[in-house]
């Protein structure tokens, strides 16, 4: 009889009670438990578990990984699909294959390159992959400097944090005064030049952004399984223009980011974001862990969550083509079940017992792509 497989989840997306649930409609039909923790305890993962638990707040990344060491030994975790302190686990990779645990992740220099978008940035154009022009920026005058030259180029001007992900931060430079204009209707992510550099000098410390042109679309996010062998098992397009989603198996998306994940080892699952500057693709940003839209891959008929557990336990799929494309699709908002109200602020050892899913009032979840996940 084949074993069960026990599967770790920590303080992940929303969206990834999805993954949860591919995991466990595998096409080998095989047995597998999911253990989720969070600092959340109304994280749809929780109740989507099969146990669940808090995750203990103010812990270093070396406390961290300590953590995590304990919960594979305690678990028996076969495998551990780390978001939270992902640069500081893979570090310990050993560690965890002590204890009976394999990572579904990258090796830690692949992780390091993408924790910084200049360092990214960097290294991919030095592969070839095109990327847009860019500025990093540190005080007032050089985002006013920066915004200046993409607008006289004839571009509009936007910021992000120099490293982050899930869109948080990114904002869009506008000449207009602030108006009754940006306090009617929802919020947006304009902001007044003005604004932004009043914000900049009375700053305690300095910020660390990177300006860049507005990117046009369509938006293609290309999922990626890459093998410890730095070659692609799968790699699909999903592919973003207002509320229409699709996917393609184009070569203009699909072959840098095949560059950038084989060349970069970017082992297991990984999620690469291209735009439009002009007329061709340019690298937007690069995730080395799972996106949050990957399940969005069923409708080609294709198990990626499966797959990518498979390969990091040694199981190789071999390279897959998805069936299929399927067809363009919306993504909207859906009910989820969430735990009872049990957990005093993630305070204290609470029993595992306690945290077992149970029927509970559905809860509207907003479910997001990957480029608005919220964790």
């Amino acid at each position: 009889m084949v074993s069960r497989v026990r599967v770790w989840l920590n303080r992940t997306y929303a969206e990834n009670v999805f993954f949860m649930d591919q995991l466990r409609r595998n096409p080998a039909g095989r047995a597998v438990e999911i253990h989720a923790t969070h600092g959340d305890p109304d994280s749809p993962v929780l109740a989507a578990a099969d146990t669940a638990e808090p995750e203990p707040e103010g812990l270093t990344p070396a406390a961290y990984v300590e953590y995590a060491l304990t919960q594979c030994r305690r678990r028996g975790i076969d495998v551990f699909v780390p978001r939270l302190h992902q640069s500081a686990i893979v570090r310990h990779r050993a560690d965890f294959e002590a204890v009976g645990t394999a990572l579904l992740a990258p090796p830690p220099q692949a992780v390091a390159v993408f924790l910084d978008k200049v360092v990214a940035y960097e290294a991919v154009q030095a592969i070839g992959v095109p990327v847009p022009p860019w500025w990093r920026v540190r005080s007032a005058d050089e985002l006013l400097a920066a915004v200046e030259e993409l607008e006289g180029a004839g571009h509009r001007a936007c910021f992000k944090p120099a490293s982050g992900a899930g869109g948080v931060g990114f904002r869009v430079i506008t000449r207009d005064r602030f108006s009754l204009a940006q306090l009617s209707g929802f919020p947006s992510p304009y902001v007044p030049l003005g604004l932004a550099l009043d914000a900049v000098r009375d700053a305690e410390e300095p910020v660390d952004w990177l300006v860049m042109p507005r990117l046009e679309q369509p938006e293609v996010s290309v999922d990626c399984l890459t093998g410890p062998d730095n070659r692609i098992r799968l790699a699909v397009g999903r592919t973003k223009n207002g509320r229409r989603r699709g996917f393609t198996l184009h070569e203009q998306w699909l072959e840098p980011a095949r560059r950038i994940a084989e060349g970069f080892g970017l082992h297991h699952l990984s999620n690469i974001q291209f735009r439009m500057f002009g007329d061709r693709p340019v690298l937007m940003d690069v995730n080395t862990r799972p996106a949050g839209g990957l399940h969005q891959l069923s409708l080609c008929g294709v198990n990626a969550p499966w797959a990518a557990v498979r390969l990091a336990l040694g199981d190789d799929p071999g390279e897959m083509t998805p069936p299929y494309l399927g067809p363009d699709y919306s993504v909207v908002s859906g009910p989820r079940p969430l735990l009872p109200v049990v957990l005093p602020q993630q305070r204290g050892e609470v029993p595992a017992s306690a945290l077992r899913a149970v029927p509970a009032p559905a809860v509207p979840v907003e479910r997001r792509t990957a480029t608005g996940a919220r964790p």
